[in-house]
């Protein structure tokens, strides 16, 4: 039995957190229900008591237990991603945590707080990207240089600040080359670079010839970005490596058997991670009947696979604006064996408004991938448009881009809105985006884990704060 993940009403976090009591009853509960032990035991949160690192992994670490830093945002709005409106209220930093939203016009914060006024502005949530490429190869990358780890982790660095810039404060990079993704998950992590949270697949898992491939197989389609894994067995193993070197979500990709698909899921949820497919046509349907937690891409799928993704609580990332690009671009997507049916702008479309009609969970990404990057922040700010245009309002548009991604992240609990005790990753902008998605061009500060990271739509790097020598050099005793 393979456990299903609703969003609605509570968070797959919080559902998976209650079902860690399994833990204590064992083998014994799961016979109880007819199913397997295994299929039962997918997370130990309930168990831990201490701090964690802030990634669905959470590894336990213990707290420096060092003095907080307090920052005051005053004089805006704010808008938590919970409420349909922006309201007047200030918002209080305490670390890297929100500490408290208060009431406008309250001012008995502590006398040593830092103080931002940003009147005529509005504080939100950091965006989240929930499809991005940050180490893919450019255009001009030369051939001999695609597989490249360390090229990548210094493209995928620059592509990063871009999107820091822009007021992304997360993203879910799903496929990279070589280690370079992992890296920069670790690094961002321990906040070594300025950069959004990285949240990293690490690589495709996929089918002998599956998408990512195909022949021709060139550095950016072969094993440094996508593993080629034949049998349920071989796509376990592939679950357990990529979680060895710090996946935080498994992707999954057609072509594959059923048998194949259903280990991946099963081995995941085990591990306590969400997976996610790159899948089309009949490999939809055997994904979500598997019990996979997020479709990506927009497609195509029967309308009764649609229903199954409803009845399964399985969510989607639509990214209606890559493929848009393809169009504009190339009039179609050629040449790919994982890619046989005809792209259109309108038949993409027509599969986002069919699961927007089945209550289908829907996030944002882009899948800005190579020189994809170099259109952020225009790429996701189409991508928040398409959902308005799909019957979104602005503010439905930005909850989905803050509090839902977070969900689909399994990080809503740390992520996705203004509240007390979540992660302090805030975007200031100029205006109303609640009103007007627009106003989201005009970023004025960005705070990432607390720290002031962009201010004035520019982006600052705090300084080095240099360590202490040991002891005081002998410069007098020394002749």
């Amino acid at each position: 039995m393979t456990s299903r993940l609703p969003v609605a009403r509570r968070s797959w976090s919080q559902r998976r957190r209650a079902r860690a009591t399994v833990l204590v009853a064992g083998a014994a509960l799961a016979c109880a229900l007819g199913g397997s032990a295994h299929a039962q035991i997918d997370d130990r949160r309930a168990l831990i008591q201490s701090a964690t690192t802030d990634d669905p992994r959470r590894i336990p670490i213990k707290s420096d237990g060092a003095a907080q830093s307090v920052t005051v945002l005053t004089g805006g709005l704010v808008f938590d991603a919970a409420a349909p409106r922006a309201q007047p209220g200030t918002v209080l930093i305490e670390g890297n945590r929100i500490a408290a939203i208060w009431p406008a016009g309250r001012r008995d914060w502590p006398a040593q707080a830092r103080v931002v006024d940003v009147a005529g502005k509005t504080i939100l949530p950091g965006l989240i990207d929930l499809h991005v490429h940050l180490t893919y190869p450019d255009g001009d990358t030369p051939i001999d240089r695609q597989a490249s780890e360390g090229d990548g982790v210094l493209r995928g660095a620059r592509n990063l600040r871009w999107m820091l810039e822009s007021g992304i404060t997360s993203v879910r990079d799903l496929n990279g080359v070589a280690n370079a993704p992992y890296i920069l998950a670790e690094w961002s992590a321990a906040n070594r670079i300025p950069a959004p949270r990285v949240f990293t697949a690490g690589h495709i898992i996929t089918g002998t010839g599956g998408h990512a491939t195909e022949r021709p197989v060139s550095p950016s389609h072969g094993p440094d970005y996508a593993w080629e894994r034949d049998g349920a067995d071989a796509w376990r193993a592939a679950v357990r490596e990529t979680f060895k070197r710090g996946a935080s979500v498994i992707k999954v990709a057609s072509h594959f058997a059923p048998k194949e698909i259903a280990a991946a899921v099963d081995e995941a949820h085990r591990l306590g991670l969400k997976v996610t497919c790159d899948c089309e046509t009949v490999y939809t349907a055997l994904a979500v009947d598997a019990g996979v937690d997020i479709i990506e891409h927009p497609l195509p799928r029967t309308d009764e696979t649609i229903r199954a993704m409803a009845r399964h609580h399985t969510a989607a990332v639509p990214t209606l604006q890559v493929y848009q690009n393809v169009l504009d671009r190339a009039g179609g997507f050629y040449g790919s064996t994982s890619r046989r049916f005809t792209l259109s702008a309108q038949a993409d479309f027509d599969i986002f408004r069919k699961m927007k009609a089945a209550g289908i969970v829907m996030g944002v990404g882009t899948d800005t991938i190579g020189d994809a990057n170099q259109l952020v922040p225009n790429v996701y700010l189409a991508e928040l448009q398409w959902f308005i245009r799909g019957g979104y309002s602005a503010a439905e548009a930005l909850r989905a881009a803050t509090l839902t991604n977070a969900q689909i992240l399994d990080m809503d609990d740390k992520l996705g809105s203004i509240a007390p005790g979540k992660l302090a990753d805030i975007l200031i902008v100029d205006g109303r985006p609640d009103l007007d998605i627009a106003a989201l061009r005009k970023v004025d500060k960005v705070f990432r884990d607390g720290i002031l990271l962009v201010d004035g739509g520019q982006l600052i790097v705090p300084r080095h704060q240099s360590r202490p020598l040991g002891t005081t050099p002998p410069f007098d005793a020394v002749r």
